[in-house]
Order: structure tokens, then sequence, then C-alpha cells
């Protein structure tokens, strides 16, 4: 099941491959063989911007065909089981304020190329794309007409240089239930500590990564933090640029890139924290807020392997949309910022928790917008899959924070539009979706939850479990422990588990269970840091609990 379309580029396939999920040992070197594979296709500047950046107002053109283009890595995204995207962006010198990249006003031809092995002795496809300036000379590659099930490498050329290799794949096709290893996270803030988290992500071997949102943030740089943003607080597409490719030359995000194809939608800071359909943080759209908002989705496009349909148009982009993997998952990516109402109690954005807060339950109060929820509840309807996923970016199961009578809750999650979760909630078991799971990210903070028919009734019936994926780095190193999780534990009994420390969320789909690690790096403050797994479950197919493993 698919709700893609795109055109036909390069040959006739030659050849097909099987992917055969690699046992331990060839996992590992295969890891090993993709690390060496892109540090060597990456430039001297690419490796040196681990640290601080340093900024400059130009770049000469003259020479530029000489410089390495491919600094920001390379990707691939949106898979199905005849076609994939795949990505670059050239930028000869990422650190250019002017947020071209250093590359030159004129169009550059970037060709392609897809194998079957990793030495591309056995070629499937090529052709050549053209890097525009107007599109940040970013490249969106949509391979059509592809063999099901099967694991490819693919990398970029223009002049005479490499790129980096990447690995990617199709999904298995229908009446498959082959098992999905996959990862979702959210939350990479750069001043934060090291991005280390990709990287061990990128060892677990992944299918699929879902990128959850706050890619990026957009705020101003700060002092005593391990890494400094360059530029200023993001408002023009130049910033926005900019702000992307700092983040795309870190080299463990890079690495994650290449490993896996990813699925991506966005929270709030890839444009402004807190944001909501039309409105900006305080509340008051204008014309500079609209401005902002265009610039930041044409540079969210430029930046991801997103197919052409989500290319923006006029002040909107179209970012949800549905995958499959075989007939074990169905993949619902939501938008859950560009169609929301503005957030319950709105105060000019001082505070987002409110207590008992009666807009909150306003049946007429949307965080999908009509047309999504729509194509989601019908979308539900249709999938015979044994998973359901809702790949979304904000906290859906009830979270109270209030001892005793009455409730404190978020208005920019799921609690400020109850009307929506409800009906969604609700649908499940009128629509037969036994094992709907919501990954979910924003948060900061590892939490796994079980979603109740009635969140006031502890008793009612587990309708689904929620994922939420701590951040990257958002926060710094955290800690064990959140402030008043004793509160959060006695006042939501759904609420299982509960992790301050940063990481990402492994799981394991197959036709009998889901099983699911929540893992986290001790440090992200100190580079290179080991990960753990802090605490795993079991999600029984056809039971929708939470069973710690």
């Amino acid at each position: 099941m698919s709700d893609l379309s795109g055109s036909l580029l390069g040959q006739e396939p030659q050849q097909s491959t099987r992917f055969i999920a690699p046992d331990r040992r060839a996992n590992l070197a295969r890891q090993r063989r993709m690390s060496r594979r892109i540090f060597t296709g990456a430039s001297l500047t690419t490796l040196a911007t681990a640290g601080v950046l340093g900024i400059q107002t130009a770049s000469a053109e003259g020479n530029w065909r000489e410089k390495e283009p491919f600094t920001l890595g390379i990707a691939s995204g949106d898979p199905t089981s005849s076609s994939v995207v795949l990505w670059t962006r050239l930028a000869i010198d990422p650190h250019v304020i002017d947020g071209r990249g250093g590359m030159p006003n004129v169009p550059v031809e970037v060709r392609w190329e897809l194998a079957s092995d990793e030495r591309f002795r056995s070629i499937v496809r090529r052709g050549t794309e053209t890097a525009r300036p107007e599109e940040a000379h970013s490249v969106h590659v949509e391979l059509e007409d592809l063999p099901a099930d099967s694991e490819f490498y693919y990398r970029f050329r223009t002049g005479r240089h490499v790129s980096p290799v990447g690995r990617t794949l199709t999904t298995p096709a229908s009446g498959s239930t082959r098992n999905l290893r996959m990862v979702h996270l959210s939350c990479s803030h750069w001043e934060g500590g090291w991005f280390t988290a990709y990287r061990r992500a990128a060892e677990d071997h992944p299918d699929l990564v879902f990128g959850l949102g706050d890619y990026i943030y957009e705020g101003r740089p700060a002092t005593g933090k391990t890494r400094t943003h360059p530029g200023k607080l993001c408002t023009t597409l130049e910033d926005y640029r900019l702000r992307y490719a700092t983040y795309k030359t870190d080299p463990d995000l890079q690495l994650l890139h290449a490993t896996a194809p990813w699925i991506v939608t966005w929270d709030d800071h890839e444009i402004q924290n807190n944001w909501a359909g039309e409105y900006p943080t305080d509340g008051v759209p204008t014309d500079a807020w609209v401005a902002r908002k265009i610039a930041a989705e044409q540079a969210y496009y430029e930046n991801m392997p997103l197919r052409r349909s989500s290319a923006p148009t006029g002040s909107s982009i179209q970012l949800f949309r549905r995958l499959s993997w075989g007939d074990l998952a169905t993949f619902h990516a939501l938008d859950t910022r560009q169609y929301r109402d503005l957030q319950a109690c709105h105060d000019g954005g001082k505070t987002w928790w409110f207590e008992d807060c009666e807009e909150q339950t306003d049946p007429s109060r949307t965080l999908l917008g009509d047309r999504q929820e729509q194509w989601l509840l019908d979308g539900m309807g249709e999938s015979t899959s044994t998973w359901q996923l809702f790949a979304q970016s904000v906290f859906f199961a009830k979270r109270d924070g209030l001892v005793g009578p009455g409730a404190t809750a978020s208005s920019d999650g799921w609690d400020g539009y109850r009307a929506d979760r409800d009906t969604l909630v609700d649908s499940w078991a009128e629509r037969g979706v036994v094992n709907p799971v919501v990954l979910t990210g924003d948060v900061h903070v590892h939490y796994a939850n079980e979603l109740k028919a009635d969140f006031d009734d502890p008793g009612s019936a587990t309708r689904g479990v929620e994922l939420v994926a701590t951040s990257i780095t958002s926060g710094g190193d955290g800690s064990d422990t959140v402030s008043n999780e004793e509160t959060i534990y006695a006042e939501n009994p759904h609420i299982k588990y509960i992790r301050g420390r940063r990481g990402y969320v492994f799981s394991e789909y197959s036709a009998e269970e889901l099983r699911v690690d929540f893992k986290t790096v001790s440090a992200v403050t100190t580079p290179d840091a080991p990960v753990s797994i802090d605490r795993s479950f079991v999600v029984p197919a056809g039971e929708p609990a939470l069973h710690e493993a």
C-alpha cells in the first residue's frame, strides 16, 4: 500500500538482489565497511565541523569545481516496494553565511548510480539530475520500477568528485510478513552535545529510520555550550539553509543517513518553537511570520529525502503520507503542526501547561485538520497490516502533572486537542485496528505508555501503545530521573516507563510480537560515549499492552 507517486528515471534494472537480513557478524563487518566508505568519501571540511564552526561571508567561485561538493553527505527516504528517493545537496563550503554553501549561482549536473553491491560491480540504474541554485543545489532522485524487498547501494558524482556510498532498500511486497528492524528518534540540538546517538543507531543496522521532528533548532547562538550555532536566529531562507548545512556536516548524522532510508516528519523547531498552524508562538500571525514559514518549508524540503510531491506550494508543504512494509506494517506519517488550531488557553506563549483548561476539551478544536484526519481514518480502515504505526511528533497519551483531583496538562500535545485524540482512539475499535503503535518524539524523555479507551478510567480497555523517544542531544546529558516523575507515575498509571537520558528507540516487529528497546547514551557532552539498553518491552500481536522483557 502506498499513497506515493513518481516518475521513472534511469534504465531498466539489469539485476535485482533479494535482501537477506545479515547475522550479527556480517552486520558488524558491514558497519565497519560502511563507516570506512563514508569517511573516505567525506572531505576534511566535513570532519572538521565536529566542533565550533567558523562563519565566512563569501566563497570564491572561480575554482569551485576543484573543491569537495559532497560535504553535507547523502541520504535516501520514503521507500516503497518498487521505489525510493535518493538525496544530496552540493556545498563546497557549508559555512558561508548566505546559505549558498559556496556554490555558484548556476545549475550543476550530478550523476548518480544505484548498484546491488557495495563496490558497484553490478550497476542497476544510473542517470543524471540537475542541482539548481534556486533549490540550494539539492537533488531528489525518485527511482521507480525497482524489485521489491531488495538492498541497494548508491552514490553521486560531479566533475571528478565522488560522494560517500549509501545503503538503501525497497520494502517487501504485499503478502510478505518479513520482520522489520527500525529506530525512531527526534530532537537533535547542535549546541546540546555530540550526535553520538545517531552513530549508535547506525550500528544497530536498521531497515528504516523514522525522524520525528526537531531535526534542527532555529534559535540564536548560545554561549557555554558543547558546540555553537552559526549565524543568528533563523528567520530567512538563507538562515535556515545555513542551519541545515551546519547539522548535516556532522559525521554521525551522515553515517545514519547513509545506513538506511529515512521516513521524516517535522515538529516545531524546523520553523519556530511551539508554532501552530497559521500562528507563531505568540499567536499573532503577520506577513513576516508567513514569509518566515515559507522560507523554513523550502529549506526543509531542500534538506530532506522527500519526493517532489512534498515540494512546498505557496505557504504549505505536503508531509502526511502512507507507506508500508509488506503486510506486516502500515506507516501513517502525520503532520501535527501545519493544520492545528492555536494551542488551548493561549496566553501569548508564556506557558504551555494549564490546569483544567476547558478549551482543551472543545470538540471543534483540531490538531490534524479535517482533511488529514479523514485521510487517516480512511487509511486505517483499508489497511490489513498486522501493525499500524502512527509516526508523529507530540505526546499522545494523557500526562497529568497535578497531584489529586483536577489535572495539569500540556496544551501543545494531544492533551490540548482531546477531541481529536478521542476520535482516533475510538476509531481503532470501530475499524478493527488491533495493533496500533504511536511513535513520538518532542519531549526529550523516554516514555512507554499504554493508550486507554478512557484515560480517566485506568480499568478501561487498552487500545494501543505509545513509544516516546527521548532526544538525540536536546537538554544536554539529561539524567536517569525527571522532575515530577513520582507524580507522573502516580497520576498516570498508563505510563509504564520514564527515563531522562539521551538516545533513541530501537524496535523489531514480527507477525507475533513487537519488541522494543529504549536505548540511552551515557553522555552527549562527551564524544563517542557508549550506548546501552535501559529498558525493553514486548507487545504481543493482538494484545496491545506493554510487558517488560
